[in-house]
């Protein structure tokens, strides 16, 4: 997706209700209330195994990835832990337990790092190795990683319909 044809911040939730991936837009601009995208999960287990997942790119800066896991808990996975000036991320940080995952990432200033739980999307195909190498890529934009991880697990085509503004 080119920048012309994406939006800077955006919230979708992804579900595969009947084997297919299903991609609608929650909000057009990044959620910032933490809350309303955990309700946008449903109910654990409502929507078959693996689950609906809810992601947000805020601003091209970073990504948040929240899915419910074994016990209903919710499991939460933000590109970059350190922007923790923005509303989202301080809150995903601090409501998750989120650390500083500096195993793999960058040695400059200029990037952050990963953190919470890089296991997210296991159960689609997507290993925590394969993953790390997504969201530690000095060269792409948070909404790039995640088109990267909708090729890799086959929703980019659902994702770039639901985000073209």
């Amino acid at each position: 997706m080119s920048d012309a044809e994406v939006r800077a911040s955006w919230a979708v939730r992804v579900s595969r209700p009947d084997g297919r991936w299903h991609v609608e837009l929650l909000a057009a601009d990044a959620g910032d209330e933490l809350p309303v995208l955990e309700r946008a999960l449903g109910d654990p287990g409502a929507g078959g195994w693996p689950g609906p997942f809810v992601v947000v790119v805020d601003s091209r800066l970073y990504f948040v990835v929240l899915r419910h896991g074994p016990g209903g808990l919710v499991r939460a996975l933000i590109s970059d832990a350190t922007m923790q000036e923005w509303i989202l991320a301080a809150e995903v940080v601090e409501r998750y337990g989120i650390a500083v995952d500096s195993d793999g990432a960058f040695d400059d200033d200029e990037t952050g790092w990963p953190g919470g739980d890089l296991d997210v999307f296991s159960d689609d195909g997507l290993p925590a190795d394969q993953l790390r190498t997504i969201v530690t890529a000095d060269d792409l934009w948070a909404d790039e990683m995640v088109a990267a991880i909708a090729a890799r697990l086959g929703f980019a085509d659902e994702l770039a319909a639901a985000v073209r503004p």
